[in-house]
């Protein structure tokens, strides 16, 4: 989950060139790289030893069905689960109009740039054909036409969707895949919530006591002890966040939730939740120490020829007694 020194140390006697975090090393740039503290300790032996560091933070938060949440939910046993706060204003339509001939070229390197994903559906598209025409002036190299001459050319209107991050690679792609000169390109910014997000919301298969909830949760994570909120009714419908999740409590009431399961929480958020919603606090490191199974197995399935290893270190700097 973090970077020490005893995880550093541990990369070294194991030859590794890299190693992967969900918590960054860096949370603040540097002014110096004396060796005071142990970040810069850390950095300083990763370089001597050839290691590169990589975190995966909010984006592995904001991921859903790999993600930190989702793969909580599972542990915790739940089904049916979806992102409990979905991003908003984070994607965009692309409109591309290009030569029939060239749209199906076009429309495969879009899909390799990232977009066309809909949930789970990959390669979507609207195609809509028709006539688009121009007059190339002077000094232009048209891709068909004569410099000075109105042409018209069969074309094919494609529209698919993408995350706004993925913005630059697919006009990147889009220009270097169109055949035109000047493509002509729209982007509009939508509305519509992505399937990606923080939390996730699941059901039990059956309804449990609050007490019993608990003990099972506080079983399944390995956690030294579990704080709570009063609460005196079934649990069946759970949200979920790990880490520092106490900024949902509203969307898990919300969304109806009977408990809410996160890392982190204030000491007023137990008053604030008490007879509205059973709020289990596990601690930060238990809530994540899911992530080294995330890691593993994305890296497994996209790279199998690679030496993984597991950490045996335990970087939590939260102690109890």
């Amino acid at each position: 989950i973090d970077v020490t020194e005893a995880v550093i140390d541990e990369a070294v006697a194991k030859g590794c060139n890299l190693v992967i975090s969900h918590h960054p090393l860096l949370f603040k740039p540097l002014k110096s790289l004396t060796g005071k503290t142990y970040v810069e300790r850390c950095l300083i032996k990763a370089c001597r030893h050839d290691i590169a560091v990589y975190a995966s933070h909010t984006n592995l938060d904001n991921t859903c069905p790999e993600g930190v949440s989702y793969r909580l939910g599972e542990i915790i046993g739940l089904e049916g689960m979806s992102v409990l706060s979905p991003c908003r204003d984070s994607l965009l339509k692309l409109v591309v109009f290009v030569p029939s001939i060239h749209a199906q070229s076009l429309r495969q390197a879009l899909f390799d740039a990232g977009a066309g994903q809909v949930g789970k559906y990959d390669s979507c598209s609207f195609n809509l054909k028709g006539e688009g025409t121009f007059r190339a002036g002077d000094g232009c190299h048209p891709f068909c036409g004569e410099p000075g001459l109105m042409h018209s050319e069969e074309e094919t209107r494609i529209e698919t969707i993408l995350p706004a991050f993925r913005k630059d690679a697919a006009v990147d792609a889009l220009l270097r895949v169109h055949p035109y000169e000047e493509p002509a390109f729209d982007l509009y910014p939508l509305a519509n919530v992505w399937a990606a997000g923080t939390g996730i919301v699941g059901e039990l298969p059956v309804s449990e006591d609050a007490d019993r909830f608990l003990h099972r949760l506080k079983a399944a994570l390995k956690a030294p002890c579990i704080q709570y909120s009063s609460f005196s009714g079934k649990i069946q419908r759970v949200a979920v966040c790990g880490g520092n999740g106490a900024f949902l409590i509203p969307a898990a009431i919300h969304s109806k939730a009977d408990a809410f399961v996160t890392g982190e929480a204030r000491y007023n958020d137990f008053y604030d939740t008490e007879g509205r919603i059973l709020l289990a606090v596990t601690g930060h490191y238990e809530s994540e120490i899911c992530t080294k199974e995330i890691f593993y197995k994305i890296i497994s399935k996209k790279f199998p020829t690679f030496a993984l290893h597991l950490s045996n270190v335990d970087s939590n700097p939260v102690k109890y007694i």
